[in-house]
């Protein structure tokens, strides 16, 4: 019997096993000494925005524990799709992450076009936190109300505009919903961030608009900006005098402005584990909390599955909402 041809397979066999093993070696190797070199985290938002903020704070508590720099660079622009496929193409080292928010959920949907996928191209580590919107006016807008706000611009369709930090971003989408809702007609003023649509608000170049509570609450303790309701399900903390868009008279309103940690499919999963780690121990600190509550973003700090499951859950709500609106990256 000639059982050469047997010999040969168990020798290809272990041929490859010894490569597999050999090309897995320094992925294991550099997993466990990891991190070696600074980390970049792409903020796909303007600097100064609802999550740049936190991000900075919890950057620099994350340095420490990794024992390397953590670089916070800012890529906005076209609806965070910009600095979104900086990352989703960068390589899976554990080198450059995204701090991903709703807008990321939402450009699955409102672009089409893409040549990544928003969710499936990223290994998630954890969401980080969330807070409600605030609907915000300049104090020179006639209206002290959402009531009134509906009111004033369901008697003028397609007059008054409302600012966005970009098309397809969480304040596009929030009053794109809020329209929809109770059939007003506003205008889409989109900027290339939250930092100049805000100081436009705050000039009375645009009247209204639906950031994130964080940023907002000095400008509406001064005085500089007045709040007619929260997005959230409940009053912020931040903000107990300002009900929310439920109790304003549009019952089943309700939205988020979230972050959370991605970084590029295919990532290392001991990378994945210490990065999950040490970032649960820094939303932990003292100072990680402090900064949060003083902002009224509820600290979450999912696992990576859990993180996975409602990043797709927001893809799919937000989908709907782009769908029933019908509204456009234009």
């Amino acid at each position: 019997m000639n059982t050469r041809p047997r010999y040969r397979t168990v020798r290809h066999a272990l041929a490859a096993l010894a490569l597999a093993l050999a090309t897995f070696a320094p992925l294991a190797a550099h997993a466990q000494d990891y991190p070696v070199r600074p980390v970049k985290v792409i903020v796909p938002f303007s600097a100064g925005g609802a999550v740049d903020g936190p991000m900075r704070i919890i950057a620099q508590e994350l340095s420490k524990r990794l024992g390397q720099q953590v670089i916070v660079d800012n890529k906005p622009g076209a609806g965070a799709t910009i600095g979104t496929e900086l990352v989703a193409k960068a390589p899976a080292d554990g080198y450059t992450l995204l701090l991903a928010s709703q807008t990321n959920a939402i450009s699955a949907t409102l672009y089409p076009k893409l040549t990544f996928d928003p969710i499936e191209d990223f290994a998630p580590i954890s969401l980080i936190g969330r807070e409600p919107g605030v609907v915000v006016v300049n104090p020179a807008f006639p209206v002290r109300t959402l009531q009134e706000f509906i009111a004033y611009a369901k008697a003028r369709p397609g007059q008054v505009d409302y600012a966005s930090s970009g098309n397809g971003s969480g304040q596009h989408l929030f009053m794109a919903m809020l329209a929809s809702m109770t059939g007003m007609k506003l205008t889409h003023v989109p900027y290339k961030g939250s930092g100049q649509a805000t100081t436009d608000l705050l000039g009375g170049q645009v009247p209204v608009s639906i950031p994130g509570t964080a940023g907002m609450v000095g400008h509406i303790k001064a005085g500089k900006l007045h709040a007619l309701a929260v997005t959230g399900a409940k009053r912020s903390p931040q903000l107990p005098d300002v009900p929310t868009v439920m109790e304003s008279g549009v019952p089943g309103y309700e939205a988020y402005v979230w972050m959370g940690l991605l970084a590029p499919k295919g990532t290392p999963a001991a990378i994945i584990e210490r990065l999950h780690r040490e970032l649960m121990q820094v939303l932990a600190t003292s100072e990680v909390r402090t900064y949060m509550a003083s902002a009224g973003i509820e600290i979450v700090g999912s696992t990576p599955p859990e993180f996975g499951a409602f990043f797709r859950h927001e893809r799919d709500q937000w989908a709907k909402v782009v769908r029933e609106t019908g509204s456009k990256a234009d």
